[in-house]
């Protein structure tokens, strides 16, 4: 979601540079089995669509989580949950349909992701991961305002969000 923002901020077309999508979910199953079942099934639900997904169980995440960043997490409570850990405020968004419209769940607003500033979400990274992500962004979204891992303290528009998208 936020880079398609950030697309449209610079021009691009909404699905320029983005390698893929995350579709997240919770389920009490554990099961990796599961997962991939679960994944398997989105994919082919969007096999038509030129597009990546990255399909996760956010009920799972701890599982794997040590051995690919070197340390542990507590077991994520629901998919909001999870959200409100994502690396930045900007990114920490998550969209789902409800009926005929969409809702959308931001722990920390939007402001940072409209006015395209990244800013840590310190709930649970290091400042290498941060890093890493804003090396990775900022060369594809040049307007992106990214503030260091000490500039980055308050949270611009820190809010329990659950808005309806029309």
């Amino acid at each position: 979601m936020a880079q398609t923002i950030w697309n449209l901020a610079h021009g691009k077309f909404p699905s320029a540079d983005i390698l893929d999508y995350d579709l997240v979910y919770y389920d009490r199953d554990l099961s990796e089995e599961r997962e991939l079942s679960v994944a398997q099934a989105a994919r082919e639900l969007v096999a038509d669509l030129d597009i990546e997904l990255d399909v996760t169980n956010e009920a799972r995440v701890h599982i794997w989580y040590p051995k690919r960043f070197g340390y542990c997490i507590q077991p994520y409570q629901s998919t909001e949950d999870a959200i409100g850990t994502w690396p930045t405020t900007a990114t920490a968004i998550g969209v789902r349909p409800r009926g005929r419209q969409l809702e959308a769940w931001a722990p920390f607003g939007t402001d940072d992701l409209f006015r395209l500033v990244v800013r840590p979400n310190r709930v649970q990274i290091t400042p290498a991961i941060y890093d890493a992500k804003v090396a990775r962004w900022v060369p594809r979204w040049p307007s992106l305002v990214a503030l260091t891992w000490e500039e980055g303290v308050g949270r611009s528009g820190a809010r329990r969000m659950d808005d309806t998208v029309r």
